[in-house]
């Protein structure tokens, strides 16, 4: 949706095929037994990439949504009887971590003004390049500013340069989960995300994830864009090197250029043929991925005492559970959990006196998910949350409904059932991902998780509106020769 507002803005005349009946792919809604269950995106971080969208509309978030920030931003459960409240105040936030390790205070101060520098140089200078060619960032500037960044440090290390608490380590090292490889793999660089978390806030807009989306529909819409829900993209007319139309589930579409938004591999491996694809199957094999999930999305007919917005259940290993999804896959013994009570926040999101509950373990891909292992781990988490809010919940559950890799699969056409794209390892950075353009069509072009700049709401954002700006300048390029010849 952001790579067809900014192309139609700009005078194109763009049609946005959709396979599902309701935009958003994974931040789509699902409305079930009067609950309004976010299917995807949970954490609003960084809301100032959404708001610099809106803006180029001469819009803001607030012309469509009311966005709240959450406090605390969420808490973080070790057990029972060790439940820490992270404060989204700054000061707050200094005491918090004074209270759990000797000079936590300046520490916090030295690790986020580090964890600052690098969020504004990689926000500011990197995130918008295409990734074309390391000539992109070959200036004094951007040289400089690599050098700032601890890309040849492990984030593991990095933290505990500054603390030794387990739980202040625990929380600095959870954004990192999902990035596709354990802390002590990932480069000290997305300490950002601390500096995101921790400074930024964390948001929410009223009436949960799928106003963002529907925002931009509007957004879209208003440029011009033709939005077809229901129609499933099954192959490419190609002619000439070139795209010249789509065949859908129910018609025919001619073009001029076709941006792919659908999983890359999807559209490589199922719609072009294999001269036209820019990368074999035992390129895409051998990818480091991001994480998938075990998800569920649960009714409760009462309210719950002891939940926040957001609730991290660290119980048990983080460092055993994290093997079990990047070094040696397999479903996990004792998962870490997350569960998202947005109902804490918006009435709108569930009947009254009720609860909405979104359940996530984060697992390995191309896992095996089976009706039986379903229910085994909805069984254990149930339990578990039973015992840290100290009252029944299963007896309660009014809607249930399960999700993982298989439906990734079915309705994202999703590699290995991969929820979040690509792992955010140094060898799959700028350059190294799949390039936007396709090397042997000339006006075809991905977006999404799989390309530059990563997995994420604000990087999907951002990589519609690098690829729109793309073809742009090319077209602006093409009119400026046709006009000297």
């Amino acid at each position: 949706m952001a790579s067809a507002a900014v192309l139609a803005q700009k005078g194109h005349e763009v049609v946005l095929l959709e396979r599902h009946d309701t935009i958003g792919g994974r931040a789509r809604i699902m409305h079930k037994d009067g609950f309004s269950f976010d299917m995807g995106p949970s954490w609003y971080w960084m809301p100032e990439i959404m708001e610099r969208f809106f803006q180029r509309f001469g819009k803001s978030t607030s012309d469509y949504f009311k966005l709240e920030r959450l406090e605390p931003s969420y808490q973080v459960i070790f057990d029972k009887q060790n439940i820490a409240q992270v404060p989204s105040d700054y000061n707050e936030l200094r005491a918090f971590f004074e209270a759990r390790e000797n000079g936590g205070a300046q520490k916090l101060d030295a690790f986020l003004k580090q964890a600052e520098l690098k969020y504004k140089i990689g926000m500011g200078e990197f995130v918008n390049k295409p990734g074309l060619s390391w000539g992109e960032f070959m200036s004094v500037k951007i040289f400089k500013s690599a050098l700032q960044l601890d890309l040849l440090q492990s984030f593991s290390k990095h933290v505990r340069k500054y603390f030794t608490s387990q739980e202040l380590i625990q929380i600095l090292e959870f954004p990192v989960l999902f990035l596709g490889a354990m802390p002590k793999d990932i480069p000290a660089l997305y300490s950002m995300m601390n500096y995101a978390d921790l400074k930024l806030g964390t948001w929410y807009p009223q009436g949960g994830f799928g106003k963002l989306a529907e925002a931009m529909a509007l957004i879209a819409k208003d440029a011009g864009v033709e939005i077809v829900c229901n129609e499933n993209v099954e192959s490419l007319f190609i002619e000439d090197k070139k795209v010249v139309g789509v065949k859908t589930s129910k018609g025919n579409y001619s073009c001029d250029t076709l941006v792919s938004a659908a999983d890359y591999h999807f559209t490589e491996q199922k719609l072009l043929p294999e001269e036209y694809r820019n990368y074999s199957e035992s390129y895409w094999e051998n990818r480091t991925l991001a994480p998938s999930c075990l998800l569920y999305y649960v009714g409760i007919n009462k309210k719950l005492g002891k939940l926040l917005h957001h609730n991290l259940f660290f119980e048990s290993d983080f460092e055993q559970h994290a093997e079990t999804i990047y070094t040696n896959p397999a479903w996990p013994e004792e998962p870490l959990y997350y569960v998202c009570c947005p109902s804490k926040t918006d009435k709108t999101v569930a009947p009254e006196g009720c609860e909405n509950l979104f359940i996530l373990i984060p697992i390995a891909t191309g896992m095996n998910d089976t009706e039986e292992i379903r229910n085994k781990y909805f069984n254990e988490v149930i339990e578990r949350l039973e015992n840290v809010c100290e009252e029944s919940i299963k007896e309660n559950i009014i809607s249930y409904t399960a999700y993982s890799t298989s439906n990734f699969i079915a309705d994202y056409n999703s590699l290995k059932g991969n929820a979040y794209g690509l792992a955010n390892t140094l060898n799959q950075t700028a350059v190294l991902k799949p390039t936007i353009r396709n090397k042997k069509i000339s006006n075809l072009f991905y977006t999404g998780q799989l390309t530059v700049p990563g997995p994420g709401v604000p990087p999907a954002i951002i990589s519609g509106q690098i690829v729109a700006d793309y073809i742009i300048r090319q077209t602006q390029k093409q009119e400026a020769h046709e006009i000297a010849i």
